[in-house]
């Protein structure tokens, strides 16, 4: 899934942490916008990508990427593209169904046995009693 296709809005943010007096003067932090009830995304793929962002989202359904790791401008805009893609591919994978199981009357067995053994062991670690 492309990230041309969809409706994300940028803006640029003063940034907090490295950057010295730069930091001050030039806003280089990035908060990408996917306002997800525009996007025009398949409703299973929708439900995942809310499942996965969990606190990203906002109260009106917009996913807020953050990115302020490095210095410029472009760097950040790379980096939180790169996340929403990522995120986005996540999204796009659909889970494989689980298949019910039942252990075989041999493994059963084995788990019992196994856990009378282990009960043998734990018996014997009890107080010893000499019978006069």
């Amino acid at each position: 899934m492309s990230l041309d296709d969809l409706p994300i809005t940028e803006r640029f943010v003063r940034a907090s942490g490295p950057g010295g007096q730069n930091v001050n003067k030039v806003s280089t932090a990035v908060e990408l916008r996917l306002d997800l009830s525009a996007a025009d995304l398949p409703a299973p793929v929708k439900t995942r990508l809310i499942a996965l962002a969990g606190k990203r989202i906002s109260a009106d359904g917009v996913l807020i990427i953050d990115s302020r790791e490095y210095r410029t401008q472009v760097q950040n805009r790379e980096a939180a593209r790169a996340r929403l893609q990522a995120l986005l591919d996540q999204a796009a994978i659909r889970p494989k169904a689980r298949h019910k199981t039942r252990p075989s009357k041999a493994a059963r067995a084995r788990r019992v046995d196994s856990k009378v053994q282990r009960s043998k062991v734990k018996r014997g670690r009890g107080k010893v009693r000499i019978d006069e």
